[in-house]
Order: C-alpha cells, then sequence, then structure tokens
C-alpha cells in the first residue's frame, strides 16, 4: 500500500470515528457537563411558622423558604457569598459549633459552609482559604450553616442558608480588610480548600 493510500486510509478512519462518536473531540461537551454538575437545585422548602418570634433576619410566619442538600462544584475559585456570624455564646449563630460543639470567639478566624460544601463535616478543623479585595486569609471550618433547617429556637429563627454561603467570624472580614461587615452584611468572594 502507497504512503498516499495509508494517509488516506487514517483520514476516513479517523472521520468514521468522529462520527460514530461525536463527543471525542466536541470540546463544547465538556462545558456543558461542569455547567450541569455545577447546578445546585432547592430539595425542598421550609414554611416559616408563626412563633412570635420577630427581628429583621427571622422567618416570616407562612413565607416558604427553599432548602438545598447540596452546593455549588468546590474548584480552586469556588464563588461564594460570604456573611458575618457571632460564633461567641449569646451570638447570632445560634448554639455551639457543629464540628467541636464549643462556642469561639470573634477574634478566631473560623467560618460554617453552606450544608453541602460542609458535607457532614468533612470539612471539619480543616483550613479554607478566602480570596477577597486582593487578599487571601485562611480561615478553619467549625460549623454548618444549615441549608436544610431553619426557622426555629436552634437556628436562632433564621432561613435556612442559601448554597453557597461562607458564614464568617469578624476576624475573617477584618483580614481581608472589609472592616463595616455589619453595614455590608454579603460580600462576593471566592474560596477553595487550602
Amino acid at each position: 500500500m502507497s504512503s498516499t493510500s495509508s494517509l488516506l486510509l487514517v483520514l476516513a478512519l479517523a472521520g468514521l470515528l468522529l462520527v460514530t462518536f461525536p463527543s471525542v473531540c466536541d470540546s463544547s461537551a465538556a462545558p456543558a457537563a461542569r455547567h450541569h454538575v455545577n447546578k445546585c437545585r432547592p430539595s425542598g422548602r421550609l414554611q416559616g411558622p408563626d412563633t412570635g418570634h420577630t427581628c429583621g433576619e427571622c422567618c416570616r410566619p407562612g413565607h416558604f423558604y427553599p432548602t438545598y442538600r447540596c452546593s455549588p462544584l468546590v474548584t480552586t475559585h469556588t464563588k461564594a457569598i460570604m456573611t458575618i456570624n457571632d460564633f461567641s455564646e449569646g451570638g447570632d449563630g445560634g448554639g455551639p459549633s457543629e464540628c467541636d460543639g464549643k462556642y469561639h470567639s470573634n477574634t478566631e478566624r473560623v467560618v460554617a459552609l453552606s450544608t453541602g460544601w460542609y458535607h457532614k463535616g468533612k470539612r471539619c478543623h480543616k483550613d479554607i482559604r478566602i480570596n477577597a479585595r486582593g487578599r487571601s486569609v485562611l480561615a478553619k471550618v467549625v460549623d454548618e450553616c444549615d441549608s436544610m433547617h431553619g426557622c426555629d429556637d436552634e437556628h436562632a429563627y433564621q432561613p435556612p442558608c442559601r448554597p453557597n454561603i461562607v458564614d464568617a467570624s469578624k476576624a475573617v472580614w477584618d483580614a481581608l480588610g472589609i472592616h463595616d461587615a455589619e453595614d455590608i452584611g454579603e460580600y462576593d468572594i471566592t474560596w477553595s480548600d487550602a
């Protein structure tokens, strides 16, 4: 067989491969698959009870709140919303931290992660790296920001957490140079496992 015939045979087989298995060389398939995996849809909803308890962030009676078992896929730059939490006794975090059953000082760099990211405690006592405003800080995971339950005493009458929350102590906000955390309330960040 001549070299020209061999080349034509190889090209014909390659064309057959592309027709038979189009996703092998379809670069658009990977982002679509990633996009599908990264979706986190509500797994249910929770109705705010009429407890008589009122506060700025409390559940409203009769209002429905989505619940989530999942969180977006963790990458090297996972997009999230950072909120502020007081992990001390009597603070707005409710009870003690899930990971160790203790309260934590506002001077400690600690966080609570949404249920999917908390991953049934698999990230307990591990550091995550939080990036914002051109700065980076390590913070220890000590608690879950419960995306499945809320509107009760255990959760300080707050709604279930959204699936993309990093609930951080004031020390984390300060380390990132965001000193008006109470006024801002939420801040767009990225994070990753350290």
